[in-house]
This record gives C-alpha cells, sequence and structure tokens, in this order.
C-alpha cells in the first residue's frame, strides 16, 4: 500500500514538472516571439508611434476603409505594449526616425505621403486619372494601372531613414480599400516578412483583387520593387527628331548672297 501511495506520489509529482516546464516553454517562446515582433515594428514596451492618417478623396473626412485600417493597426500597437498617436497628414509637421510611423493612403489625399515618396521612395511615380485618383504606379521601367474594383495596387513598405533609425510604414494604395488590404497583409504576414527582410527596409507592389466582390481580402504579391523603387525614377526619353523635316525645308540663298551660277547677269 505504501508503494502505491509512492508511486502515485511521484506520477503527480512527474506531471506537475511536465506542465510546469511546459509552461514555462510557451511562456519563453511567446516572449520571443513578442521581442520579434516589437523589434520588426521599432515598438519596445511604452513606446509611442504616430498613424498618420489621410483625408476622404473630395471631403475632409477619413474613408470609411482607412478607419478599418486604423483599427487593424491599433490592435497591433496595443499587442506590441506601445502607444499610438493619430495624426493628421497635414499636421504631421516633424522628422522621422525617433518613432515609428504608420502612414496611410496614397499622395493625393495625403500630402506626408507625397514627401515620403520624394525623399524614401523616389523611384515610385504615381501619375493621376481624371478624378484625381491614382490610376498608374511607374516604378523603375514597369506601369502597373488600376482596373477599378477588378484590380487595383498598393505599395506596401517599411523604410528607415533619421537619426532614431525607427522604421516608417508605408500603405500607399490606388484606393482606400487597398491601404485597408495592404494593413492586413502585414498583420497577418509580419512574421514571415520578419524573416525575409529582417529589419533591412523594404517595398512590396501588392495587388488586390476583385475588391468590389472580395474586399481587402484576396491580395497577391506582384514583385518586390525595393530596388526599383528606391532609386529614383529614369528620365524620359526624348521624342527623336523627324529625320524628314530638314529634307523638307524649303531653299534660301547661301549666306554669302551668291547668285545662282546658272543666272544671266543683266
Amino acid at each position: 500500500m505504501d508503494q502505491d501511495l509512492w508511486n502515485i506520489v511521484l506520477g503527480v509529482a512527474a506531471s506537475g514538472l511536465s506542465a510546469s516546464l511546459g509552461w514555462l516553454a510557451r511562456a519563453a517562446l511567446s516572449r520571443r516571439r513578442l521581442r520579434r515582433k516589437q523589434g520588426f515594428f521599432g515598438l519596445p514596451d511604452d513606446s509611442d508611434c504616430l498613424l498618420v492618417v489621410n483625408r476622404e478623396a473630395g471631403g475632409e473626412g477619413v474613408h470609411r476603409n482607412d478607419v478599418f485600417a486604423l483599427l487593424e493597426l491599433s490592435a497591433l500597437i496595443r499587442d506590441c505594449g506601445a502607444h499610438a498617436r493619430i495624426v493628421r497628414h497635414d499636421r504631421a509637421v516633424q522628422g522621422f526616425g525617433d518613432r515609428t510611423e504608420f502612414c496611410l493612403g496614397g499622395p493625393t489625399s495625403n500630402q506626408r505621403m507625397g514627401a515620403h515618396l520624394r525623399t524614401l521612395l523616389p523611384g515610385l511615380v504615381v501619375e493621376q486619372g481624371p478624378g484625381r485618383s491614382p490610376d498608374v504606379y511607374r516604378i523603375g521601367e514597369e506601369a502597373y494601372r488600376a482596373e477599378h474594383g477588378v484590380s487595383e495596387y498598393v505599395v506596401l513598405a517599411r523604410l528607415t531613414a533619421g537619426e532614431g533609425r525607427r522604421p516608417v510604414f508605408l500603405f500607399c494604395g490606388q484606393k482606400a480599400i487597398t491601404n485597408q488590404a495592404a494593413t492586413r497583409y502585414l498583420v497577418r504576414h509580419h512574421e514571415e516578412l520578419a524573416r525575409r527582410h529582417g529589419r533591412e527596409p523594404f517595398a512590396l507592389l501588392l495587388k488586390v483583387v476583385n475588391s468590389e466582390a472580395y474586399g481587402p481580402d484576396v491580395v497577391e504579391l506582384v514583385a518586390d520593387v525595393t530596388s526599383a523603387a528606391t532609386r529614383p525614377a529614369p528620365a524620359p526619353t526624348p521624342a527623336p527628331a523627324d529625320a524628314g523635316d530638314a529634307g523638307d525645308a524649303p531653299d534660301t540663298p547661301d549666306a554669302a548672297g551668291t547668285p545662282d551660277a546658272g543666272a544671266v547677269a543683266p
């Protein structure tokens, strides 16, 4: 009987030890994942970051899809134990690098985004359509035109500059729903992006497929455009001169005014 009791005590102790070791291992893994996440986003405990919001095209408010994007980013920031401050694009008059920044919207609705593109992504050229919407993105030698509701593009970038070297995340889309798609892509794939890029800068071109039917959920990675987007855009090639113009010019007398050899003097 004493031997049976001893076996029960040993079994209970072994189970408790295994459970404790398992809990400690899970806690250590969870802390490691959190530290890796905080390092990728530049959001240590109790740090501050900026959420720079744009305005709705043709208005002064914030588009509904951009509000959803801000909510997803706010949840991510809270998980890192950091604090967010929301700033309008026209009031974010400060440098970058001292704190992490999440900047949302295209350059037509977010003037700070326009400044970031000129400074950090000079190889990305945004061409506006008739309704002031960015219909074409030119990156290097490639052009990506939006087919509204069918396929639209957004650039998701993590860039570092300034003294503090905290990252700036850009969500530069052709429509508000593409901004939300890019934030959702970042939230879902940040571990993969951290393994692939570490803490180095990157710029990814994403395509949102059939947003009218699928919303921001169906996203394809088109290309890593870091190299092309961070270099200055190539100068436009001048149009070649028309070779036939010179041959069509009317005859003119020579500079000395010499009469034609075949003419008869009076």
